[in-house]
């Protein structure tokens, strides 16, 4: 089960402003990169799971954070129906995020208060997500829509939080374009965790690329 609520993830996605996303079928790489982003300082992380059996690399993922990594808040992408989201919950995410907006996510992750944050990408898609609850939105694929996507919905509903996914990378001038349109976090896949990274397992070299991702946005906010 979850061990953090939807409102206490959600403070934290607001508060660290960056979610790495990863996805690999080996149960050691991916610890390794769990703690790589975890020494860079990142406290959040979508493991994306898109491929066969990938549940039971979740698993050993979400037994190593809990025992090794204090404070790790583990979640879980690319989710497409209730039942995935279910099985992920009970495996411990501790948030769900999905590609489309789907009610039936929406309920079984309220049931629990876990937080969820669907793909959007129109206004009524958003408004709706929020109706039923949702206090982060991820705007995918963010690289289609771009931070001036963002500008005009904070326009009419400045109190939307919005997480872009796909289309950030970790440099001064994407992540300032995106934050000073009024992002509330940013989700990043192969733009920080790229596969020269896991090839190389140069995995001192991705703790580094997140200290320094969490810096920029720090130095932006301000």
């Amino acid at each position: 089960m979850a061990r953090y609520t939807r409102l206490e993830v959600a403070q934290a996605m607001k508060d660290i402003g960056m979610i790495p996303l990863f996805f690999n079928n080996n149960i050691e790489l991916s610890k390794k990169v769990l703690k790589a982003c975890y020494d860079g300082g990142a406290r959040l992380l979508e493991f994306t799971a898109r491929g066969d059996f990938a549940h039971e690399v979740f698993r050993e993922l979400s037994k190593h954070a809990v025992s090794d990594l204090p404070g790790m808040i583990l979640g879980v992408g690319s989710v497409t129906d209730a039942a995935q989201a279910s099985l992920y919950m009970q495996l411990g995410a501790n948030f769900i995020v999905t590609p489309v907006l789907r009610e039936d996510i929406a309920v079984v992750c309220n049931r629990r208060k876990v937080l969820w944050s669907p793909g959007c990408g129109t206004l009524t898609e958003i408004a709706r997500a929020e109706e039923l609850g949702c206090e982060i939105v991820k705007l995918f694929p963010g690289d289609i829509y771009g931070p001036q996507f963002v500008k005009g919905i904070k326009g009419p509903q400045p109190w939307t939080s919005i997480m872009p996914t796909g289309g950030v990378s970790p440099t001064k001038e994407n992540l300032s374009a995106w934050f000073n349109a009024g992002v509330t976090c940013v989700g990043m896949g192969s733009q920080l965790i790229s596969k020269e990274v896991l090839a190389n397992k140069d995995f001192d070299g991705l703790t580094q690329k997140v200290k320094e991702a969490l810096a920029i946005i720090k130095e932006v906010r301000k």
